[in-house]
């Protein structure tokens, strides 16, 4: 029997496709599915990653601010009623913005918890009523090793990724004895767009080569290298799996051994 063969009935959607960790997603997820719906804030980035998509996966694409409680539900019934009932959500929409903790603004802070923490609750809510009369349902945060241990110069994306993965937890508790599952997957630094400001902010505050920039990022990997969005774009499938059930309310550490609790 094929280890995905319930969600090849499924309709799957991912936030924050249009680049990075979500581009990635989309093309490992989407020739599982028979329907996959991709949101992000840049239309022509969806359209080019709708056209990487096998021809076997309808696909659609909605550009939504997920910080935007009324677009996000205006979104969701879009993709819905396309599409039908979402069985897999993949939160992977998110921000990252660097600062010292006294240069850290409310405005900062506030953008940050919005983006990786309020999104993330947002279209969870926008799916949970219909998963609950599904046979079979998914939702996959994707979080950072952020959500695992504290990092300097990024307080409000480090607490905005600890209370997603409470989130996590905690939803996972409270819909135990349902079809869904509630995960996060905490990748550490990975070769994303969000990794390569970062290096650039780090060289001119330092002034550091990128090089040596890189070698600060990664100094705390074990295997001293970045992660690649393939790698948590297939720990997200492996969560699809059929007989992933019993993997509820988990932080799977994509971090070359960072972390290891």
């Amino acid at each position: 029997m094929n280890a995905f063969s319930k969600i090849k009935s499924t309709h799957a959607l991912i936030t924050g496709a249009g680049k990075g960790i979500g581009r990635e997603l989309a093309q490992v997820i989407g020739p599982h599915v028979s329907k996959l719906s991709l949101i992000g804030r840049n239309l022509n980035n969806l359209s080019e990653v709708k056209s990487l998509i096998r021809h076997e996966c309808e696909t659609q694409t909605f550009e939504c601010d997920i910080t935007d409680q009324n677009a996000v539900k205006e979104t969701f019934l879009k993709a819905k009623q396309s599409f039908g009932p979402i069985g897999i959500l993949i939160n992977n929409a998110g921000q990252a913005r660097s600062a010292s903790f006294q240069k850290t603004t409310l405005s900062d802070w506030q953008a940050m918890l919005d983006v990786n923490l309020s999104g993330t609750f947002l279209c969870t809510q926008a799916v949970i009523e219909d998963m609950l009369n599904l046979p079979f349902a998914r939702v996959i945060n994707i979080a950072s090793t952020a959500a695992q241990k504290g990092y300097p110069y990024v307080c409000a994306y480090t607490a905005a990724k600890h209370g997603v993965l409470g989130l996590t937890r905690s939803l996972a508790m409270e819909f135990a004895k349902t079809s869904i599952t509630f995960n996060a997957i905490c990748p550490g630094f990975t070769d994303t767009d969000i990794v390569s400001e970062s290096l650039k902010t780090i060289s001119n505050k330092t002034n550091l080569s990128r090089e040596e920039a890189l070698k600060e990022l990664i100094k705390n990997n074990p295997q001293r290298r970045l992660i690649t969005p393939k790698e948590v774009a297939l720990q997200a499938l492996w969560l699809c799996h059929d007989h992933s059930q019993g993997i509820n309310g988990q932080a799977l550490s994509v971090s070359g051994g960072e972390v290891m609790s």
